[in-house]
């Protein structure tokens, strides 16, 4: 089974963005601020819940940006979609898991984790 590549560009000031292809593009997007913490990891873990929740979304492609200011971690979780998109649906969604506490707590939990 083939590793899945994903693209982990870094913004220079703190902020990165995962996404399946570059360059990323946001036809959707929801935000949601969390406790400051390791950004790829983050990333990763908010696209693989994200994934999980529209995987039935014709053409889905996630993208995550996380910005890290100070104490705080800004997520920006949406993606591009190739065909038609139910956007309120599916921003309801995404807003729904982006402020789960069960689901962000995990999140942070993980990517608090030493290397």
């Amino acid at each position: 089974m083939a590793k899945t590549r994903w693209h982990i560009v870094k913004d220079g000031q703190g902020g990165i963005t995962v996404s399946r292809q570059l360059p990323a593009r946001f036809d959707f997007a929801v935000e949601a601020t969390v406790p400051a913490c390791h950004p790829v990891r983050l990333a990763h873990q908010v696209r693989q819940d994200m994934w999980r929740a529209l995987q039935s979304l014709r053409g889905f492609l996630p993208v995550v940006e996380i910005v890290c200011d100070g104490n705080h971690a800004r997520i920006r979780a949406g993606g591009s979609v190739q065909g038609s998109l139910p956007l309120a649906h599916v921003e309801g969604l995404v807003s729904q898991l982006l402020h789960d506490p069960k689901r962000r707590a995990r999140w942070v939990m993980h990517a608090k984790r030493a290397s």
